[in-house]
Parts: structure tokens; sequence; C-alpha cells
């Protein structure tokens, strides 16, 4: 009996390594997309062409097409909600000024934009493999479906929305900041003399 146990183990050993190795190579891959923010959308934006025409084509899968929008209204809500909200808990480390006075703290977010992508183009390639399986194409009225999900979308971008502009924050920016030298000769008249 316990030869048995021991050739079924080595007959899953190279699947297990194959496995293994497409993971490293995977996230070896995905490391090096970290900072090309730009081309890591485009892609995205393929997948989800790619997605939009196989729901077209087909008409249908309309529950896998609303379960993901509401998916990533989720992430979207993430993505713009600070790590720390200040209406629900004030804390002594770096809040979002309120008023002109205030100093500039930066912007942490929930989610952040590296895993905001992830998780957007992830949802996609799932999605898009569900529409081969036909369990998943249930007959429903799409236009019900689309008024619910804009409603769902207005009522919660607004409060998120009116959210950015009580605590003045943008969180839409690509990439780091860099110095590029001095920016005008009136900066440079405010310097301390040594």
């Amino acid at each position: 009996m316990e030869g048995t146990g021991g050739s079924s183990a080595s007959a899953a050993a190279p699947v297990n390594q194959k496995w293994q190795e497409f993971a490293k190579l995977f996230q070896y891959y995905l490391d090096k997309s970290t900072p090309h923010a730009t081309y890591r959308w485009i892609g995205s934006l393929v997948i989800v062409s790619i997605f939009v025409l196989r729901v077209f084509y087909v008409q249908g899968f309309y529950i896998v097409s609303y379960g993901l929008g509401i998916y990533l209204l989720n992430l979207l809500i993430g993505f713009l909600s600070p790590l720390v909200d200040p209406e629900l808990e004030p804390s002594d480390g770096p809040l979002l000024p309120t008023k002109g006075s205030d100093e500039f703290k930066p912007f942490i977010r929930r989610l952040p934009e590296f895993k905001f992508w992830y998780s957007f183009t992830k949802a996609f390639c799932i999605a898009f493999m569900m529409t081969f399986f036909s369990v998943f194409d249930v007959p429903v009225f799409w236009p019900i479906l689309l008024c619910y999900w804009v409603v769902l979308f207005v009522l919660t971008m607004r409060r998120q929305i009116a959210h950015m502009i009580k605590y003045k924050y943008i969180p839409f920016n690509i990439g780091k900041q860099k110095y590029t030298g001095k920016r005008s000769s009136a900066s440079s008249s405010g310097s301390r003399a040594d």
C-alpha cells in the first residue's frame, strides 16, 4: 500500500514543479511591470475591450457583467478613499488639510494603484473566462441591471466626491514627483544665507 502513495506523489511532483516555475516567472514579470503604469493600463484596456466584444457578440452574460461592475465599483471606492478617514477617527498622525492654512499632508490610499490595477485586470480575466460556461448565461432584462448599477454608482460616487472636495485631496497622480531643477528665480530669492 505504501508503494501506491509514493507513485502518485512522484507523478504530481513535475506538475507542482512546473506550476512553481510558472508562478515565479509570473511574479518576475509582474514586478518588472510595476513602474510602468501607463503600459499596464493600456494592457488592461485591451483585456477590457476583448471582454466587451465577447459580451457584445454573444449577447449574454449580463449577470457576469453586472457582478463585475459591482466589484469594480467597490475597487474604485477603495482606490479613492484615504487610508485613514478623518471623519471616522481623528488621529495624531498626518491628516488631510481642511483649511488653506493647514500644512500639506500626503494622501495615502486605502487601495494602492498597483493593487487596484491588478485586481481590476484579474477581475476582467475571470469574467472573460466565465463567459465560456453557459451556466453563467442567465436570461435577465439587462436595462434594469444597467439602471440599478448607474443609480448605485451615482449615489456612492456623489458621497465620495463630496468627501474629496471637503478634505481637498486629488487621488489621481501618475508616479512620483521628480525634481527637475529650480522652478523660477523668485523661489531662489527666498533662500537662506548661511
